[in-house]
């Protein structure tokens, strides 16, 4: 069990903290989400009870409203609603005391707007409610958001919703969060943080926000947002289902019903936004967001809801050395290597010579010997032959890859696909028992969709996987033949063509990191982009459209918050590249991305990365000031390259030393005595010249005695150099 958490408390009336203690607070969760993302996986098995991190999804979200104070929650079912009843009545989730479970059973619901509509027919819901899907992993208390939304209603009845958010700065180079989600505008109220506008179709917007004049009149300021991720967390009052039940119009939960009450001046309904800083909170969207999201919770953002803590009766697993995690019966050879971030399941054996890193290995799995996997997603009772290869792969249950066979980035294999003896399946390819579906069906996507388009020749649900066979496939015996050749001899399975999006869709929304070579392409897109814009000159955008020139953000405040984040997302995207051994050219291209995204400078770069490498090398195991150094030496030795690239001028590398002596002081105090050694090492790399440290060393006989701590530790480093610089003289 996890140990009920509560939030800090805030400021406000003694009424709100009653209101709390008094109410039963109630959860609704959609265990559909009205989806095909995760096609062909989800023709055979919902989305909630896939494997995430070996534990079905619908896991992470019951036990985190457990332990964040949710007493009663209604789990509504749509497609394969009997698995997902059956799942829940088997597991330890019904009979909880103080937590109860369940589930509302629909055949014919097509959107979670039908969903609340249905829900509020049955007269469940008592008063003020969490809404959630169940694939949401988060660890955030509800305490506060609550407070705060109950004590909004009790001044304002119109306060409806409040949605629960957190920073996420988008790629510049995809428009894409680090969850696969599209780039998300939003504009927020700083004083009350009511949101007044939503809008995640960046394709469309073409740089320009449109804003109605009338949410200027009563304003004193508005911050415009790109820099946040809905985390799909609500909090609503009873009103919300009665909305639903008064706009049939009302399919989508943000595309429809909260741009609908944002852009509605007749009701006055209002919804605010709560900020998450310090908790985790997201949801699994595509194939992306599930590597994303795995990769968390390996690294234990997520805790307590990681491996190695029993939080649901989830097979133990013991956290091992560089965060490698390994159930206790585990048949595994002496000469087989497993990586960092690895997780392996119960009963599962693995072959000599095998390596293993960034991987999740299910239960019952059989590896053979000489296999390699890197970066891919294993689930149950698979087998593996001699000799094959994965890479940034998902591996459903009951899959039989021959020896030899070979998986390229972005494959995802469907249940018990066989891969024949030496085939390699393409890049980005699905493969399933099942052919693909020629119509639309009840697995339409409506819930947090890109488009807007209705729903198409949608027959009637079907719930369970037998119906799903009768509706999708065809007769395996007739088509055997034609299988043979999609994936090999002795192969079998159906390797479905790319969608509506076409190969740019699937590198998009894949497990696999985005190829070098589409990265460099969007660059150059962009590039030509922006100089056929600055050509056509300036043109004042129409009334009501802000662009970003218009909104006063150079304060210096403003700019250290976007260079601390900054920071951070190079430091995250650094240790990627340390644990996956991404190349220094995959890594300059994120790391430029992040460059134009927050408008900074080379320097920044620079000093972003120097800061990292110094972290990894504190956060690696070292007993003593000299192992410390080592680790440094290690870390520059591999990654000099990378630095030196924005290392392109003495000032800039002068910048790097002033850096250094900022860390020393406040972040990583404990190189304050190494100082000289790490500065000997730069030198000693050709990191930085001498030059850039002699330049230094001038400057600091300016400053206050108060500044020039580090250079009194380096006078003998600096009088070396200066001897040796006459010499060559």
């Amino acid at each position: 069990m996890v140990a009920k958490k509560g939030g800090n408390r805030g400021v406000g009336g003694e009424d709100a903290e009653e209101e709390l203690k008094r109410d039963r607070l109630q959860a609704i969760l959609l265990a559909d989400s009205f989806a095909t993302k995760f096609r062909p996986i989800t023709l055979e098995r919902p989305k909630v009870l896939l494997p995430l991190v070996n534990v079905p999804m619908i896991d992470y979200t019951l036990a985190w409203l457990e332990s964040a104070g949710v007493e009663e929650v209604f789990v509504f079912c749509c497609a394969h609603s009997k698995q997902v009843i059956d799942y829940l009545k088997n597991s330890k989730w019904f009979g909880q005391p103080n937590f109860s479970v369940s589930t509302i059973e629909s055949h014919n619901s097509m959107s979670a707007g039908d969903a609340l509509r249905l829900i509020y027919e049955r007269h469940v819901i008592s008063g003020d409610f969490i809404l959630v899907t169940g694939d949401t992993v988060s660890n955030m208390p509800l305490t506060l958001a609550l407070k705060e939304h109950k004590e909004r209603r009790r001044k304002d009845n119109n306060a409806v919703m409040t949605i629960v958010i957190t920073q996420s700065k988008p790629c510049s180079i995809t428009n894409q969060s680090r969850l696969g989600m599209e780039e998300l505008f939003m504009a927020i109220d700083p004083d009350t943080k009511q949101l007044l506008y939503y809008e995640d179709k960046a394709d469309d917007l073409k740089g320009t926000i449109s804003l109605d004049k009338g949410l200027l009149m009563d304003k004193t300021s508005i911050s415009l947002h790109n820099d946040k991720q809905d985390c799909y967390i609500d909090i609503c009052s009873p009103e919300v289902l009665s909305l639903f039940t008064d706009n049939f119009d009302y399919q989508h939960l943000r595309r429809h019903f909260v741009k609908g009450l944002l852009v509605d001046d007749i009701m006055g309904y209002k919804i605010f936004t709560h900020e998450i800083h310090s908790s985790y909170a997201a949801r699994i969207d595509n194939y992306r967001g599930y590597d994303t999201i795995s990769k968390d919770i390996i690294q234990r953002w997520t805790y307590p809801l990681v491996p190695d803590v029993q939080f649901f009766g989830n097979c133990a697993t013991k956290l091992e050395r560089r965060g490698m995690y390994r159930a206790s019966e585990v048949g595994l050879s002496r000469s087989a290597q497993i990586g960092p971030f690895t997780v392996i399941g119960n009963g599962t054996s693995i072959g000599s010579n095998t390596e293993i890193s960034d991987s999740v290995v299910g239960e019952g799995c059989i590896i053979g010997s000489n296999v390699s996997i890197d970066g891919c997603y294993i689930w149950n009772n698979v087998t593996i032959e001699d000799g094959c290869k994965l890479k940034h792969a998902i591996v459903c249950d009951g899959v039989i890859m021959k020896s030899g066979a070979g998986l390229e980035p972005g494959v995802v294999l469907s249940f018990k696909v066989v891969v024949g003896q030496q085939f390699t399946v393409p890049a980005y390819s699905k493969v399933s028992l099942l052919q693909q579906p020629v119509k639309q069906d009840s697995d339409e996507e409506l819930e947090y969709a890109d488009n807007s388009r209705g729903v198409i020749g949608i027959p009637s649900i079907s719930n369970t996987p037998e119906k799903l066979n009768e509706q999708f496939s065809t007769k395996l015996s007739d088509s055997q033949r034609q299988t043979v050749s999609e994936v090999g001899n002795g192969g079998v399975g159906f390797i479905w063509s790319h969608g509506e999006g076409g190969h740019e869709e699937e590198w998009r929304h894949s497990v696999a990191p985005i190829p070098a070579d589409r990265l460099v392409e969007i660059i150059k897109t962009a590039t030509d982009e922006l100089e056929i814009s600055n050509r056509d000159g300036n043109v004042l955008p129409p009334s009501g459209e802000l662009e970003p020139d218009s909104v006063d953000n150079d304060s210096d405040e403003d700019v250290r918050d976007d260079y601390a984040y900054f920071e951070k997302e190079v430091e995250a995207t650094f240790l990627r590249a340390v644990h996956e051994n991404v190349t220094e050219d995959h890594v300059i291209l994120e790391v430029n991305s992040l460059r134009l995204s927050y408008n900074l400078t080379s320097t920044d770069c620079a000093s972003a990365l120097f800061y990292s490498m110094m972290k990894l090398a504190l956060d690696t195991p070292h007993d003593t000031p000299g192992e410390l150094v080592k680790n440094f030496a290690t870390a520059i030795t591999k990654w000099q390259k990378l630095l030196k690239y924005y290392l392109t001028s003495i000032d800039e590398e002068i910048e790097v030393i002033l850096k250094f002596e900022e860390m020393c002081l406040e972040s990583t105090k404990e190189y304050s005595p190494l100082f000289v050694q790490v500065l000997h090492l730069l030198y000693d790399k050709d990191v930085i010249q001498e030059e850039a440290i002699l330049n230094w060393a001038a400057e600091k006989e300016e400053a206050d005695e108060s500044d020039k701590l580090f250079l009194k530790q380096a006078e003998k480093f600096i009088q070396w150099l200066n001897e040796a610089s006459e010499e060559e003289d």
